[in-house]
């Protein structure tokens, strides 16, 4: 998978499963932009307007959305972006 992927990851305070998701893109080194949606009104309306929810997390990659999601989740979401780059 190309390293120039833009990844940005919709995050809430005190939320497991924002937690996990963001230490299971650590734990792979992809570089990710964290926008905490609990501090910030602008990050709400754009997750809001990129998922249809106030859920989180919601991870956007380069355009592709995962939203409400747990690890097992995320792991098929990322597989299916690699077999799509190929």
């Amino acid at each position: 998978m190309s390293d120039k992927r833009t990844v940005r990851l919709f995050v809430k305070t005190y939320c497991g499963w924002c937690d996990e998701a963001a230490e299971w893109l650590k734990v792979r080194n992809i570089p990710y932009e964290s926008i905490n949606v609990s501090r910030s009104a602008a990050g709400m309306k754009e997750m809001l307007e990129l998922s249809g929810q106030t859920l989180a997390p919601v991870i956007e990659v380069d355009g592709e959305v995962l939203a409400d999601f747990d690890t097992g989740q995320l792991e098929v979401f990322w597989k299916g972006l690699e077999n799509s780059a190929r």
